[in-house]
């Protein structure tokens, strides 16, 4: 996570802002979920096994993940990062082999909050930056069989299935990004805005006061 530690993407519904220690009593309240423990295939953890974790995620190199804000709910000053929290997207680079290739995880946290396309937006803004700021061309997504709204979002995002894993009942989705990809993503996401987390905080800290 040292890629994105003060970087902040701000979209129409979504706002990407790097996972601190502060937004983990939230993310742990979601993943005490069995729902959301067996769609992402996660074990739960202590609570201070989930701040040891975002530790150990916070210094490594191979790994960029953002926590999901709600934009709208964010831009309100009184509202504080944990209140707007609806999920996470995550870039794991760590194919020895494929420097170009990572793979992609969003999850949405906050139930109210699914199905309304903030999970799209979320990963379209994830892709664009893995391909603009980390020179990503092909993005792989596995997900669990039973989950069909994810799969569905993904191809919906012009992913193609590649491979069904019935021992571990998942599916792998692949997108190649090629010319007609890079423009239709940069497309979508030409609205965003990259910011400095420092000096957004600093910012909010000086509007509150």
């Amino acid at each position: 996570m040292r890629i994105n530690q003060n970087t902040v993407l701000q979209g129409k519904r979504v706002t990407l802002v790097p996972y601190t220690s502060a937004h983990v009593p939230r993310y742990h309240e979601w993943m005490k979920s069995e729902e959301l423990q067996r769609l992402t295939a996660s074990e739960p953890l202590s609570l201070e096994q989930e701040y040891e974790m975002q530790r150990s995620w916070q210094e490594d190199t191979d790994k960029c993940t953002f926590i999901i804000l709600d934009t709208e709910k964010w831009s309100r000053q009184s509202a504080t990062e944990e209140d707007c929290m609806v999920g996470d997207v995550n870039l794991f680079l760590t194919n020895s082999e494929d420097s170009t290739l990572g793979e992609i995880e969003v999850m949405i946290g906050e139930a109210s909050y699914r199905g309304r396309g903030f999970g799209k937006e979320a990963t379209q803004i994830m892709m664009s930056y893995g391909m603009t700021r980390l020179g990503l061309i092909t993005f792989e997504a596995k997900i669990g069989l039973e989950n069909k709204a994810s799969i569905s979002m993904f191809k919906k995002l012009h992913f193609k299935e590649v491979e069904v894993n019935s021992v571990f009942q998942e599916v792998t989705l692949r997108l190649r990004v090629d010319e007609q990809e890079r423009g239709w993503l940069l497309e979508q996401t030409s609205h965003v805005e990259e910011k400095n987390y420092n000096v957004m905080k600093l910012q909010n800290r000086a509007c509150n006061s």
